[in-house]
């Protein structure tokens, strides 16, 4: 014999409804488990030393520990798919900063951009512009401390890039000073950006780093904690489900390269991700452009701005742009471009052409001016025809984007652009994916992370994994990632088109009586009624509920040239009822004893009135206001409130 169903919850069971809160219990449980279990991952990456000769031999490499944590992230973000948000939002909450806790604890592991920060703000404390000269220029040697450069000439443990005496007879700033350091490129200019140097400025006059690289590990983690707020709220106002944030909160992309290597593409991501925001469709303040011209054009152009920050800090979220244009281009890029014009101006003054910085060659560095830096492209291109193809396929996508892509929604642009790129380009630099995590948690497609995991295969030149040689990580790594995100990207389309061809006919022979009652109370009334009679809100929702209405009202005709909106409503007079006819002592009106007959009877038609038979009465889902008219209650299980049954991340 089946279970009989629970009303408030139509797809369970009374007996299974009793058992949902143990298993929310359990689900929260193991949800922490899985936390607490990443969090000791990280720590590990962040301090090998916990546990002495274990890590960096043939038993276990980081690799493997960051392999293993992608795993247990997959699983709690699995988990918190079916946990009710009142009680996961804290804990995604709580659960980043825990990771990025856990992160800053050690130093930077496999990257030293960090110093470059410490020392690149320490030379615009002393008043010297960072685009003017390189690290080993003679013009900031007094600069040197021994956190940053070897105070001893013959021993450079810990410092790993030295630089030779080298006289330059046009500028004698220019000259290199010899000295090890643990700075990357000391031979040449900054490469950041005008907005990422004013951070680097900032953190050293609110916390010199000079014998510590916490206060910069300090801030990479607040940005991130930062984004994790935006989107809890971004994501509930723009009516997606706040969960999606445990995407970016939990992913170890995020806690490795903001609270253990302080990467500043943190800081580009949180002003990506304010500026996706605003420019998408509002939650409940409608879609930008709708309403108030002058207000919809104040968020575009703020939008823009923000773009414009998040490019001059780290390039890379240009890659979210051609996502917003269908959003207004010309407001949003006049206020992207000017943005970054005014931060450059100042340096552009006082340095003139050296502002470029190490910029082109960085490109030539990487192989992307001679055409070898692109792995999967070069199976099939070599040299400058690899550079075209490349540039002709992420120019089409582009294209592709800006002309079918979804204005309300432009991170799912974002998501391909940022995936192809990375899959293109193929960079030795994991940290590049993070921009690609945060458009994905906004998104609600996870399957695209797997080309954020594959980066951590790049950085690792000639890996060795228990005598399995990988002598090109950068393609197994972005390639196998592409392939794995394209195929589970497939099959969610497979996927959703078979549920959408089924979902009519399981909704016709599933749907729970509450929907067929409010579908039947939103249609329109059946009741005819006379053009010189106008039937007020009351007497249609009395229809409905095969009540008679106490008296039908008139609406006399208006004065001669007025329109129909002047008339007034003037009651009928109610008239006496005989003493016999049974009366209903809470509303005083005649009952209708015709209401005792059996459901499947006709009731017998009224005298010149048509007749209603409703199939259902709506009695819990309608409401009477103070001023007359319905109020439909929406239930606790709707998609708009607090709790969600099941979460489909789309």
């Amino acid at each position: 014999m089946s279970e009989s169903r629970d009303a408030a919850s139509p797809g369970l069971t009374s007996k299974e409804r009793q058992g949902e809160p143990a298993r929310e219990r359990l689900r929260v449980a193991a949800i922490a488990a899985c936390l607490l279990v990443l969090i000791g991952l990280i720590l590990l990456l962040a301090r090998p030393g916990l546990v002495p000769g274990r890590l960096g031999t043939a038993k276990i490499q980081p690799i493997e520990l960051v392999g293993l944590a992608w795993v247990v992230f997959g699983c709690a973000v699995w988990l918190v798919r079916k946990a009710a948000v009142k009680l996961v939002v804290g804990l995604i909450l709580v659960g980043g900063v825990a990771l990025q806790v856990a992160a800053l604890t050690g130093p930077p592991q496999n990257s030293s951009d960090l110093y470059r920060y410490i020392w690149d703000g320490r030379v615009q404390m002393a008043g010297i512009d960072p685009y003017l000269y390189a690290p080993g220029d003679a013009g900031v040697a007094r600069l040197r401390d021994d956190f940053l450069w070897s105070p001893d000439s013959g021993n450079h443990t810990g410092y790993p890039d030295c630089v030779p005496d080298a006289k330059n007879t046009a500028d004698q700033g220019d000259s290199l000073v010899a000295g090890c350091t643990k700075l990357n490129r000391p031979k040449v200019p900054t490469v950041y950006p005008p907005v990422a140097e004013a951070y680097f400025t900032a953190l050293q006059l609110v916390a010199p780093a000079d014998d510590s690289t916490t206060p910069v590990q300090g801030a990479a983690a607040g940005f991130a904690v930062l984004t994790t707020v935006l989107l809890l709220f971004g994501l509930r106002r723009q009516g997606k489900d706040p969960r999606l944030a445990a995407l970016w909160a939990w992913c170890p992309t995020v806690a490795l390269e903001a609270g253990q290597n302080g990467h500043v593409d943190v800081v580009g991501v949180a002003l990506t991700a304010a500026a996706l925001l605003l420019l998408a469709t509002g939650g409940r303040s409608g879609p930008v452009g709708r309403g108030s011209t002058a207000q919809a054009r104040k968020r575009k152009i703020v939008g823009g701005v923000l773009l414009g920050l998040a490019i001059a800090t780290k390039v890379t979220p240009v890659l979210a742009v051609p996502g917003v244009l269908r959003r207004g281009w010309r407001e949003i890029c006049a206020a992207a471009v000017s943005t970054v014009a005014i931060v450059y101006v100042p340096h552009v003054i006082a340095v003139g052409s050296k502002i470029i910085g190490f910029f082109p060659g960085y490109l030539n560095q990487e192989g992307y001016s001679t055409g070898t830096g692109f792995s999967i492209i070069g199976l099939f291109a070599t040299g400058k025809a690899a550079t075209a193809v490349a540039v002709l396929i992420l120019g089409l996508i582009a294209a592709a984007i800006i002309r079918f892509g979804d204005a309300s929604q432009p991170w799912r642009g974002g998501v391909l652009m940022t995936s192809a790129a990375l899959a293109v380009c193929t960079p030795h630099f994991q940290w590049y994916a993070i921009l690609l995590v945060m458009l994905v948690a906004l998104d609600g497609r996870p399957e695209w992370l797997a080309i954020a995991a594959g980066g951590y295969l790049s950085n690792s030149p000639n890996l060795y994994i228990h005598g399995l040689a990988l002598h090109d990580p950068r393609l197994v790594g972005y390639g196998g990632g592409a392939a794995v995100a394209v195929a589970l990207a497939l099959l969610r389309l497979v996927l959703d088109r078979r549920r959408h061809a089924t979902a009519p006919a399981e909704a016709e022979s599933t749907a729970p009586a509450e929907a067929t009652v409010l579908a039947e109370a939103m249609a329109p009334a059946e009741k005819t009624v006379p053009a010189e009679k106008t039937v007020p809100a009351e007497e249609s929702v009395l229809a409905e509920e095969n009540i008679p209405a106490a008296a039908e009202e008139t609406v006399p005709a208006g004065k001669t040239g007025e329109p129909a909106a002047a008339a007034t409503v003037e009651p009928a007079v109610t008239p006496a009822k005989p003493a016999d006819e049974p009366v209903d002592e809470s509303t005083d009106e005649p009952v209708d004893e015709s209401a005792d007959e059996p459901a499947d009877e006709p009731v017998a038609e009224r005298a010149g009135e048509p007749v209603i038979e409703p199939t259902a009465v709506l009695r819990p889902s309608v409401t009477i206001g103070n001023d007359g008219k319905p109020n439909f209650a929406r239930g606790d299980d709707s998609p708009g409130g607090d709790s969600y049954r099941v979460l489909t991340w789309r």
